[in-house]
């Protein structure tokens, strides 16, 4: 696995990875610091990508490397090998011959990935890389871009369901397979718009997704995690689970970004594998409202953690919290702990989502305080968990129904002579109607049932003949029938 690392004697740091089956370790004169970290990652990053593509050159990057003599007879002792080896993937059917006008496909790839680079965060790119050099090149690399077709990606995607997954699942699940399939359509779409040929992915559907349903704590829970909870982590929990806020961001969290004196959070930065990153997208920008309960555990925080570091949820050398870490040997032991159901610390964001609406916030302001640019993803994912929380389902149209059905509901008084009401429903004289309980209003006048008679019929109903028309007809004479 590639690293950046320092020296123990002189804190300066070096390269440390692997080229043509060698561990390769360079020196640098900078000294460990965050920009300078940042500064050799990129560095990194490139020579992967170019070490994947097959055009890294030792020499461009470390000219007075002393490793460059033995890889130099590295790749003499290999030079036969590589040209049988060369001749056997050709009879194999290996590298097709790129065209005068259509590259290869990783050439293509590698190109791609350096021209719009600029645009995407670093978490972003090595991401890309991995997926691109861990997946993509291996199976395409070879082909050139205008001769793979729809079969060929077809048949790379059933592969895709049948390698080894996380853990012990077979088959990488269809989320994965429709980000590995997304990342080959934009590079072949870019490669057809620029070489004018028809894109093989033009009408390859995307897997269908299963609906993950959100799992939030209940209040109850959330009570008893808190109470529960090792001393130091407390405060982290009670931030997490009463401001919504994402995981990177809440890792990614500052002090200078904390202001006790408006009582806001305002989140600018997100940790994500390692680095400080901008937010996962412009709307995520935003100024959370901190409730009390917050403000107290922050204050609390900074007692512990302000002169000690400038992240506020820092471990004891002082750099923010890495996520698998506490997930193993917090996270997890805790529910199993208090024998609640297994799921993934981003239920805390869930959750708050879920208590604002319970509360009755107003949807807006729990979209704001999210991140999210409207209320439509608000009202989709969690409106369905406020009845759960809140146990009045329907308890504005109860309270309704309560105070008008006390007093009784109210009708128009009609005329009935003696009241000094005009006929239609106005005091005389006024011009305004007139309105009376309807418990003062007598009630309709029921009918009186018919008298029985003696022999148990009630009157009107006695039988009657049969009209002319309904009675049975008279058999026909005989003689009528000669």
């Amino acid at each position: 696995m590639p690293s950046i690392r320092s020296r123990a004697d002189n804190d300066l740091l070096f390269l440390d990875f692997r080229f043509g089956g060698t561990r390769c370790r360079e020196q640098t004169l900078l000294p460990d610091t965050p920009t300078n970290r940042k500064k050799l990652e990129k560095i990194l990053t490139k020579i992967e990508a170019e070490i994947a593509g097959g055009t890294f050159v030792y020499a461009n990057y470390f000219p007075n490397s002393k490793a460059l003599k033995r890889l130099s007879k590295a790749c003499k002792a290999d030079a036969a090998a590589d040209v049988i080896v060369t001749a056997n993937a050709v009879d194999a059917g290996g590298d097709e011959p790129p065209t005068a006008d259509t590259p290869l496909f990783r050439d293509f790839a590698s190109q791609w990935v350096d021209e719009h680079s600029i645009e995407w965060r670093r978490s972003h790119i090595r991401s890309l890389l991995s997926t691109l050099n861990g997946r993509l090149i291996p199976h395409f690399g070879g082909k050139v871009v205008s001769s793979i077709t729809k079969s060929d990606i077809l048949a790379f995607r059933a592969t895709l369901a049948k390698v080894k997954g996380r853990g012990d699942k077979e088959g990488l699940s269809p989320k994965r397979i429709n980000e590995i399939i997304g990342l080959l359509r934009q590079i072949l779409s870019e490669a057809a718009d620029r070489f004018q040929f028809t894109t093989p992915t033009l009408n390859i559907k995307t897997l269908r997704l299963r609906k993950t349903d959100v799992d939030p704590f209940s209040l109850v829970d959330v009570q008893r995690i808190l109470a529960t909870v090792r001393p130091d982590y407390q405060d982290y929990f009670t931030v997490r689970f009463f401001t919504g806020m994402r995981t990177g961001e809440v890792h990614g969290l500052k002090w200078k970004y904390v202001d006790f004196d408006l009582r806001v959070i305002r989140v600018r930065e997100t940790f994500v594998l390692g680095e400080d990153e901008y937010t996962k997208t412009d709307g995520s920008q935003r100024d959370i409202q901190m409730s009390q309960p917050v403000v107290q555990a922050l204050q609390r925080q900074f007692a512990s953690t302000g002169r000690l570091s400038e992240y506020v949820f820092c471990n004891l050398m002082g750099q923010p919290l890495d996520n698998k870490n506490f997930s193993d040997r917090i996270w997890y032991p805790l529910l199993r702990h208090l024998g609640l159901d297994k799921r993934r610390p981003y239920q805390m964001r869930h959750t708050a989502a879920t208590l604002w609406l319970a509360s009755g916030e107003a949807p807006e302001w729990i979209a704001r305080q999210l991140g999210h640019t409207s209320t439509e993803m608000l009202f989709r994912v969690y409106s369905r968990y406020v009845p759960n929380l809140t146990r009045h389902d329907g308890s504005a149209m109860e309270r309704l129904l309560a105070s008008q059905l006390a007093s009784g509901a109210l009708v128009r008084l009609v005329d009935d002579g003696d009241t000094g009401v005009s006929t239609n429903g106005t005091a005389a004289g006024s011009g305004r109607n007139v309105y009376v309980p309807i418990a003062e209003v007598p009630p309709q006048v029921q009918p009186k049932p018919p008298p029985i008679l003696a022999t148990g019929i009630t009157a009107g109903t006695e039988p009657q003949p049969p009209p002319p028309w309904a009675r049975p007809l008279e058999p026909t004479p005989a003689r009528w029938l000669i």
